[in-house]
């Protein structure tokens, strides 16, 4: 019989696949069903840096809305204080309490002293790890690629400083070397990496000539970007590998490993398969592992990873060509002759 035990950010886990941050986790009976269906641990739904300070200002703005009407009443409502944040921190603690798997949180913040301040309020809590969100969405013209990324690297820093559990950093592709990135991170502390942040883009309604903001699920060919650069990574950094997107069953988990991921986050198939199928991801893994006489993730992590195979093209540029040499040989509802 196979054994799914594994190991992430030096978190003791029973398999390796981790429920990734999303709405689902806020509900506790959902935390009960993912650990029941086997999720080795769950990420709690990100805080962000909005909800820290634009809901404590819009509480603020229609309290004051009645305020110097009357003489006699010049402020309406007493001095108190929006409990948003602070419920967040209590609902996480909640969910620590309510199951037997580990919590990861997860902090989306956007100013140096929010991540250290709120990273360390987040640990109070009892989670088990914490990762950070960082993304930089252009905005201007002048932020040169250095400062975005020693801004993020002084932000990790500051926050390994002042807690003592294990961080993960989850990041977006986009970056002019994110290899080189994330060996800053891996050297800079980082315990974990997640490939990639989905990050969300604004669509336009031509009917209406607005914007509009859709929820779009990943695919399931959007795990080639991860699967990529998780055999990239494989053994040249100290920091554990996270595979995040298009991850929905347990032949993608497999891929994932082989390539040399540690672990895996899932989310997407959770939303269209339901919490469920979790058991039936972690069954089609053991079978496979059964069949391919394996009794330890160890046995085959990394086994297709660029360092392991003998062919020093196979993750770089003769891989893009031979796809394009052979393009023509692709028929897309071609027209019969």
């Amino acid at each position: 019989m196979s054994k799914l035990q594994t190991s992430y950010m030096g978190i003791a886990l029973k398999n390796p696949i981790i429920v990734g941050a999303c709405n689902l986790s806020t509900d506790s009976l959902n935390l009960k069903r993912m650990e029941e269906a086997g999720a080795a641990a769950v990420v709690y739904k990100s805080l962000f840096e909005e909800q820290i300070h634009i809901e404590n200002l819009q509480m603020e703005d229609g309290m004051e809305a009645y305020n110097d009407r009357f003489v006699e009443a010049s402020r309406i409502f007493p001095n108190i204080e929006h409990a948003g944040p602070k419920e967040f921190l209590i609902n996480l603690e909640q969910a620590v309490k309510s199951i037997n798997i580990p919590v990861i949180g997860s902090l989306n913040a956007v100013y140096d002293a929010t991540w250290a301040e709120w990273a360390v309020k987040m640990e109070k809590t009892g989670i088990a790890g914490l990762e950070l969100n960082f993304y930089s969405i252009p905005g201007d013209f002048e932020t040169s690629t250095r400062q975005i990324i020693d801004q993020q690297i002084a932000a990790l820093e500051s926050v390994i400083k002042q807690v003592k559990i294990p961080v993960a950093v989850k990041l977006s592709s986009y970056y002019t070397n994110p290899l080189g990135f994330m060996k800053r991170l891996s050297e800079s502390g980082a315990s974990g990496l997640v490939l990639f942040n989905r990050l969300f883009h604004p669509d336009i309604c031509i009917d209406s000539e607005e914007h509009e903001y859709p929820y779009n699920l990943s695919g399931n060919d959007d795990n080639r970007l991860p699967l990529r650069f998780a055999g990239l990574l494989y053994d040249r950094i100290d920091a554990s590998v996270c595979a995040s997107s298009g991850i929905y069953s347990g032949k993608d988990v497999v891929k994932m490993l082989l390539a040399g991921a540690d672990t895996v986050q899932v989310v997407s198939t959770l939303y269209k398969n339901g919490i469920d199928h979790l058991g039936e991801m972690i069954a089609e893994v053991e079978t496979w592992m059964d069949t391919k006489s394996y009794h330890h993730i160890s046995d085959f992590k990394g086994k297709l990873s660029q360092k392991t195979l003998k062919d020093p093209f196979s993750y770089k540029r003769a891989q893009y060509v031979d796809i394009l040499m052979k393009s023509g040989d692709i028929l897309i509802n071609r027209p019969q002759v």
